[in-house]
């Protein structure tokens, strides 16, 4: 997918959804913040990972000195401050060189790393923000599918705390293929069909609001099959 076009749409629709209501909404999947902390987090942290490309650091930039990191008060230039984050992203990568390694959570990799890692964060934080004030959350397949990708490379150094346990994930949307299939074990994950001492199996974005810990199994239309031990030591080992 395309995620230097998608990050713009993201935030937009993140946008819509957080700025339309009462900020001082709790938000249930985040516990003590309101719709305003997920606001500042998504506007503040956009322009810290923009820092981290342009700034060229060892370790994370500082998130209390990020540049531009307040929001206006005036709520109109307060949405543009967070709309204007993708492209504050964007153009950083772009001068950096999207190739260049720079420092991620993982150890130097490519800038353009940061904006895959944003178009997911921004998408579960809608995820968060829907849930918080009672509406649906969609996002496209293909979309799902690589946020959970994305999510298991992120949490690999965690994977070997399922010891001898197997995960298989298998997501039933339509015209997904080989994409839409996920295989944890000894440490790693690939994308297979392949039984697992759990299998989880239902929509892609149920799968992912599972893996995030967003929603319980019995909150999603997720089918799970094998040991109740495996799925909980599994959820344990997908919490950042």
């Amino acid at each position: 997918m395309d995620h230097a076009a998608k990050l713009p749409e993201e935030v937009t629709a993140f946008a819509d959804l957080v700025l339309g209501a009462d900020p001082q909404t709790p938000v249930p999947t985040c516990p003590d913040w309101t719709l305003n902390h997920l606001f500042r987090h998504v506007g503040r942290g956009i322009r810290w990972a923009a820092q981290n490309v342009t700034d060229g650091l060892d370790g994370p930039a500082d998130p209390k000195a990020v540049r531009d990191g307040k929001p206006p008060t005036e709520p109109a230039a307060a949405r543009q401050w967070l709309l204007d984050g993708p492209q504050i992203l964007l153009e950083a990568v772009a001068r950096t060189g999207p190739d260049t390694p720079v420092w991620t959570f993982g150890g130097p990799r490519p800038a353009a790393w940061w904006i895959r890692r944003w178009v997911h964060e921004v998408a579960v934080h809608r995820a968060d923000a829907a849930i918080a004030v009672g509406v649906d959350f969609t996002i496209p397949p293909a979309q799902a599918a690589d946020a959970l990708s994305e999510w298991f490379d992120l949490l690999t150094p965690r994977l070997p705390e399922l010891g001898d346990k197997s995960v298989h994930l298998h997501a039933t949307d339509d015209g997904l293929g080989a994409a839409g299939e996920w295989t944890l074990r000894d440490g790693s994950w690939r994308h297979e069909h392949a039984k697992g001492d759990v299998a989880l199996r239902g929509p892609v974005a149920d799968l992912l609001l599972l893996t995030t810990r967003r929603r319980a199994v019995e909150e999603t239309e997720v089918q799970v099959f094998g040991a109740d031990e495996a799925l909980h030591t599994w959820l344990a080992a997908m919490s950042l």
